[in-house]
């Protein structure tokens, strides 16, 4: 392959001492070896470089300045560096929004709301639940089969019969599904039935099951920990990306404070945060951050307000005879309410 003004691919490159980062992002139409001339230059010359696939070849490495020089190889298609220690969720790597697609559902243009209960219990509290919320608005289908409880003698979730409840009831009513996965020896499972796998508060930095998902081709829902900082979220997040999987969506869902009026803080200034430092869709989970079916509501038009992309609620036909989080549970009267409440929010926006 020959290209009018490329370098070769083997060059010799400044090095800075500062910790930046370089995506080198390779020509899809170059020649494989090429490609591999260009990786084996930058492993030569450089401390630190990993290979990615984000869908197209990518090699990551520290600490180069001379990026002009980088750029102009044969191989090579661009070139974008940052001083942050994450790159491929960064708005340097990608300023426009990242749309993802959750079956027939786009997160990541207009609000979404995801609603369901927290776990799984019966077919006949599943369906009755996903109708209604579908009646109302919601897009997207939620409902656990793993659950990580912090007893062991508590509700666990009905695992693949849980699962295969939830794919019947998106075949019922067209909704997509969302569930958790815990387990990396589960993944392959819980993408067997679902549209969307969701990583808990509580695997936010299992580095082993987030490097699996990035091997998917299933969307990801990154929830926040309560104990992690917005950078935190976001290196987990590029552990998924660095291995594979662009599709993320991340999850504000409360941070541990001092404060015991709440299960924990909706940390609301993280969505306006987020969407500066990042590409990649922010929903928040107001059900799990404040463990009161009375602040469901309100939490949600502050997300909304914020620039949040959607919503994840807790909705169960009989809260006070659910298996697990009846009190952070809206009933479906209520979320009607949630809804009439976004859908003047949206009028209100269109007509600014």
């Amino acid at each position: 392959m020959t290209s009018t003004g490329r370098s070769p691919t083997t060059v010799t490159i400044k090095l800075e001492n500062e910790n930046s980062l370089c995506a080198i992002v390779l020509d899809p139409h170059a020649p494989e070896h090429l490609k591999r001339q260009v990786q084996g230059s930058l492993e030569k010359e450089c401390r630190d470089v990993f290979s990615v696939e984000y869908p197209e070849k990518i090699v990551v490495a520290k600490n180069i300045s001379d990026t002009e020089k980088i750029s102009q190889i044969q191989g090579v298609k661009k070139v974008i560096s940052t001083t942050k220690k994450y790159i491929l969720v960064s708005r340097e790597f990608k300023d426009e929004k990242t749309v993802v697609d959750v079956g027939n559902v786009e997160i990541g243009r207009s609000p979404v709301v995801i609603a369901g209960p927290c776990s799984v219990e019966t077919e006949e509290q599943l369906m009755e639940t996903a109708k209604e919320v579908k009646r109302e608005g919601a897009a997207v289908l939620r409902g656990g089969a793993f659950k990580p409880r912090t007893s062991p003698y508590s509700f666990q979730g009905l695992g693949e019969v849980g699962l295969k409840l939830l794919a019947k009831t998106r075949d019922e009513t067209g909704l997509p599904i969302v569930t958790e996965v815990m387990d990396t020896r589960n993944v392959e499972l819980v993408e067997r039935y679902a549209d969307m796998l969701q990583v808990g508060a509580r695997n936010m930095q299992n580095f082993p099951l987030l490097k699996e998902l990035g091997r998917q081709s299933k969307p990801v829902l990154l929830k926040r920990s309560m104990n992690a900082t917005i950078e935190d979220l976001l290196f987990a997040a590029e552990y998924i990306i660095s291995h594979g999987n662009p599709h993320v969506v991340l999850c504000e869902r409360g941070i541990r404070t001092f404060e015991r009026a709440t299960r924990n803080t909706l940390d609301i200034s993280a969505v306006p945060i987020l969407n500066e430092l990042t590409h990649l869709p922010v929903i928040t989970d107001p059900s799990h951050a404040t463990e009161k079916r009375s602040a469901i509501i309100p939490m949600t038009k502050a997300a909304i307000a914020a620039g949040a992309d959607g919503v994840m609620v807790e909705v169960h036909t009989c809260p006070s005879d659910a298996l697990c989080d009846g009190g952070q549970s809206l009933r479906p009267g209520q979320f009607a309410e949630m809804m009439r409440h976004l859908r003047k929010m949206e009028e209100m926006r269109c007509v600014e």
